[in-house]
């Protein structure tokens, strides 16, 4: 991600804030996945 923002935009800053910046979203976004899937009790027995 990195790298493809200092293709975009010419700076290795933004570039690596973008990194940062989608990690934290990807991870906040995997973290809301699991908790959802693990509310829903399809398949389950017990």
């Amino acid at each position: 991600m990195t790298l493809v923002g200092l293709i975009a935009t010419g700076s290795a800053a933004v570039g690596g804030a973008l990194a940062l910046v989608n990690t934290a979203i990807g991870l906040t976004m995997y973290v809301i996945y699991e908790r959802v899937w693990a509310g829903i009790a399809w398949g389950r027995h017990g």
